[in-house]
């Protein structure tokens, strides 16, 4: 019998969007415009202060291309990987700030960390 406890999940989404940088950037920004609000200013090491869903911090999320407009957004820290509560969460924040046009959530695949050697 196979369980999903410990597996890694993922969050596939899509936008108009040509590079990782500018989807980092519409994943980034809309929290970042919000800290702003509440505390008065911005400083790169907040990254990890900011929340986009309880126990998941920005600046742990990375972004990769997949194809055209079309993208995984997963953790970066391989100490605190994306729980499939955590990426629903993180999905719904997402779906709140409008910046990607489909976002779903997945289990992460496996073959790209253990490729490693």
């Amino acid at each position: 019998m196979k369980t999903d406890k410990g597996r890694e999940y993922c969050l596939i989404v899509e936008g108009a969007y040509l590079t990782e940088s500018e989807a980092e950037h519409a994943l980034r920004d809309p929290f970042i415009e919000d800290w702003v609000e509440e505390t008065g200013r911005f400083r790169i090491h907040n990254m990890g202060d900011i929340e986009v869903a309880p126990g998941v911090a920005l600046g742990s999320l990375g972004v990769v291309m997949l194809d055209d407009r079309l993208f995984e957004i997963a953790s970066n820290d391989p100490e605190h990987p994306l729980t499939e509560h955590k990426a629903r969460g993180v999905a719904d924040a997402l779906r709140r700030q409008d910046m990607f046009d489909e976002i779903s959530v997945e289990p992460r695949e496996e073959s790209e960390e253990s490729a490693e050697g």
